[in-house]
């Protein structure tokens, strides 16, 4: 009780100084009359109660009806009341002060509960929302006492789940926030507020199942924020589980498919080399007879199927190298027909004379590229473009600069590609449906190149009409200290 009137001196203070101010102007000064007197004194005491609340309006109240008695109703100067009208007219001005004092007392709590509410449902719309970040059951567990302590300012947060048998904790460390403890509210499956020491615990329950238990140190939530937020926790973890079960089942599927296109490319593509080599060594080890034309078909088949082997595991070993993220970039200002030209050149046995045109304004900036990985792209999409195109067709190589990087591009005139199968021809492997018997690959070119690109912070893409050829584009990033000195 001390401590309450302690809290409240500046407020019992502030209103018998008012009453003492309005009955020195009324009776000194304006020389008012005595219901002008008492609407000024209500006005005041409801003004009061709003801010100091239902005590210190009382005491303004009691203060105002003798200051009201002494100075402003007959007889004045004395605490007599000579008319009994003035009786019941004191008793009124009693009875309305302190009602109005109560009633706006009850306005202004209402009103902090209401402001009150409000802050806890923002706090628990942010805590809903960062719980939607975590990676990871694993993460988000260890996540949410700091979330808790950062979202609703609370001293320290402890969660227990029954399944892992572990406490998760972040702020200061409360003893009395032990594992014992947040056992024993799961055990009896109910929210716990304790006010003397500050703590709240509450389980956290998903539907009617009890799977953990969260305490709090520092501040009382409301029961109806601390349920939602036992709840929320609940459907978080939950839903964490599920979206790493589907990714477990996602990445399963994956790899089944991933495996069953690689044992269809080693059956098809690594088989037909090993076949032709094994014939040609059985019929160079068989017969002694043959001539030195016919030995030396045979050694050539034996080296051209070796080659191709080489390259093709050579293709499936530069995709780990790049899915592990051990490419290392090189990355140097280079003129983009640096680049066609490097590619041309090494591509130029398996172009043969096929015609090339080269579409590519003069003025060009440079690109910042690795000239090694930035030649690769343009040797796949050339090696993707001549498999697919009849050989007396021209291949089409154009630039041109888009902002802040430079867009090249490679055109075929081959049969195209269906709609469907755009959104996969990147895929690892992939290589489309009526083309897989016909071109040898392993249907690693593309996604090749895909990750090349993406390394050097572009991007990849192609359209296409069937009957009528792709145009496979892809970016590379402006060597934009060049751009500046020009």
């Amino acid at each position: 009780m001390r401590g309450i009137l302690t809290s409240r001196l500046p407020g019992f203070v502030v209103a018998l100084g008012t009453v003492a101010a309005i009955t020195f102007l009324c009776y000194r000064t304006a020389h008012v009359n005595a219901t002008t007197v008492a609407l000024i004194f209500l006005l005041a005491i409801l003004a009061v109660s709003t801010v100091w609340g239902i005590l210190v309006s009382v005491v303004m109240s009691l203060a105002a009806v003798f200051a009201f008695n002494f100075f402003f109703m007959p007889p004045v100067l004395t605490l007599t009341i000579a008319d009994p009208q003035n009786w019941v007219a004191l008793f009124a001005f009693l009875v309305t002060a302190v009602i109005g004092s109560h009633l706006s007392s009850k306005a202004r709590n209402q009103a902090e509960e209401a402001d009150r509410r409000r802050r806890e449902i923002e706090k628990l719309y942010e805590f809903s929302q960062r719980l939607l970040s975590a990676g990871n059951v694993i993460e988000l567990m260890n996540a949410i006492p700091r979330q808790v302590v950062e979202s609703f300012e609370v001293g320290a947060a402890a969660l227990f789940l029954t399944e892992k048998q572990k406490v998760y904790r972040s702020g200061l460390l409360i003893p009395q926030l032990d594992a014992e403890k947040l056992k024993a509210v799961v055990a009896r499956e109910e929210l716990q507020v304790d006010e003397t020491q500050s703590l709240c615990f509450v389980p956290v329950r998903l539907g009617v199942r009890v799977i953990g238990c969260l305490g709090i140190s520092g501040q009382i939530l409301s029961r109806q924020s601390l349920e939602a937020l036992g709840t929320l926790i609940a459907v978080g973890i939950e839903r964490a589980r599920a979206i790493e079960q589907l990714g477990k089942t996602e990445a399963s599927r994956e790899g089944e498919r991933l495996k069953s296109a690689l044992l269809d490319s080693i059956t098809h593509d690594f088989r037909t080399p090993l076949t032709s080599i094994k014939a040609s060594v059985t019929s160079l080890l068989s017969d002694s007879r043959l001539d030195a034309a016919h030995r030396t078909e045979l050694l050539t088949i034996i080296e051209e199927e070796t080659n191709r082997l080489n390259a093709l595991i050579g293709e499936a070993a530069e995709m780990a190298r790049l899915e592990a993220g051990e490419l290392k970039l090189d990355l140097q200002p280079h003129p983009i027909s640096e680049l066609v030209s490097a590619a041309l050149e090494q591509c130029k046995g398996l172009l043969g004379n096929r015609p090339v045109q080269i579409q590519m304004p003069e003025n060009l900036p440079s690109v910042r590229a690795d000239m090694n990985s930035a030649k690769q792209i343009l040797v796949q999409l050339l090696t993707n473009a001549h498999n697919y195109s009849p050989s007396e067709l021209p291949i089409t190589i154009s630039a041109e600069a888009n902002g802040n990087f430079v867009v090249s591009s490679v055109a075929d005139r081959g049969p195209g590609i269906e709609e469907m199968e755009l959104g996969l021809i990147f895929d690892k492997f992939y290589r489309g449906k009526d083309q897989r018997y016909r071109v040898h690959g392993t249907g690693m070119g593309l996604p090749i190149a895909k990750a090349i690109v993406e390394a050097h912070g572009g991007t990849i893409s192609v359209v296409s009409q069937l009957g009528h050829g792709c145009v496979f584009s892809f970016s590379l990033p402006v060597n934009h200290s060049q751009s500046r000195r020009q």
